[in-house]
């Protein structure tokens, strides 16, 4: 892991030869940092968070979707969201956060996502994403992106 460039989005290939599988065919690399400790010193809960925050604003902005620059492009939010913490992490440890959008409805998506570290996933979480108009309300997903999910990661209609 402390070959790969942090915070550069590693595709499928990339993924492949540091032996994380398919379906996974995005993430972003990185390291533990000091902040990101608890009184124990491992990664804190709300920490995994923000990995899978920073790894969805990467996402969108490589994929086409959105671009955080304003404008009139979609709103995307956050409704839910759930992590289920498999194995501590301590400082210094390079991890990859994969991600996926495994399924679609109209308005909204649901991403799945895990943190590998050392070969083993250290965590697994999920979230359900809507699309909003700059009037907050909710929006159809466009048949672009629908397309863009099938075909990169594989996501079902629901």
């Amino acid at each position: 892991m402390t070959s790969q460039h942090f915070q550069t989005p590693l595709l499928s290939p990339d993924l492949r030869d540091l032996g994380i599988p398919e379906p996974w065919s995005f993430g972003l690399s990185d390291r533990v940092r000091f902040g990101e400790l608890d009184i124990l010193a491992h990664v804190n809960n709300t920490a995994y968070l923000r990995w899978f925050e920073n790894f969805r604003i990467t996402y969108f902005q490589t994929y086409g979707i959105a671009d955080y620059k304003g404008g009139e492009v979609p709103r995307i939010v956050l409704r839910q969201i759930g992590v289920d913490f498999l194995a501590e992490m301590t400082l210094g440890e390079g991890y990859i956060v994969t991600g996926r959008t495994a399924s679609m409805r109209n308005t909204s998506f649901r991403m799945e996502y895990a943190v590998w570290a050392d070969g083993g996933i250290r965590a697994t979480g999920w979230a359900i994403l809507v699309l909003l108009n700059q009037q907050g309300e909710k929006i159809p997903l466009s048949n672009e992106i629908r397309e863009t999910f099938k075909a990169r990661d594989g996501a079902e209609e629901v």
